[in-house]
């Protein structure tokens, strides 16, 4: 076998090895969950049950109905921003936490928890100071950072955390 034969062979394998993986991702929309091959996961996958976008470039809302199903299920790392309106900080963090989700979608699912109506998840987390940001990856959490960040100070947070 020619070494280009060997190459494209080596291509075609591991295309193969990443369309077999897949990735399972909870709409935010109806909370169905989606088994999406690894490979395709950038290419602005659908809900198969209610047909909307899987991803929007913008963090979603969790509360008590769907937070569970979203940390238990996806496969991907979500980050939670447990915010209140009242919050100073948390209104200077909100544009931040929008651009970070723009950049880190598909590959990670960013939402936000408003500690003021969800105040049974805020417990459940210990949240003593706001905002909060935790990563969780199969319904763990791995890592947490109390106070308002810039873009950059989040996005490398996140990326050396996952």
């Amino acid at each position: 076998m020619s070494l280009q034969t060997k190459r494209i062979t080596a291509i075609l394998d591991e295309r193969e090895s990443m369309m077999s993986e897949s990735h399972h991702i909870v709409c935010p929309h109806c909370s169905s969950t989606n088994s999406i091959p690894a490979g395709r996961i950038a290419d602005k996958p659908k809900c198969g049950n209610c047909k909307k976008m899987l991803f929007n470039a913008g963090p979603m809302i969790l509360t008590e109905y769907n937070f569970q199903k979203h940390l238990s299920r996806n496969s991907i790392p979500v980050v939670v921003d447990f915010w209140a309106g009242w919050c100073g900080p948390c209104k200077m963090m909100a544009p931040v936490f929008q651009q970070a989700a723009a950049r880190l979608e598909p590959h990670v699912r960013l939402a936000k928890v408003n500690t003021e109506t969800e105040q049974g998840l805020a417990a459940q987390f210990n949240i003593r100071s706001i905002p909060t940001i935790i990563i969780l990856k199969g319904g763990k959490e791995i890592a947490r950072q109390s106070g308002a960040m810039d873009l950059l100070t989040l996005l490398d947070w996140i990326r050396a955390n996952i």
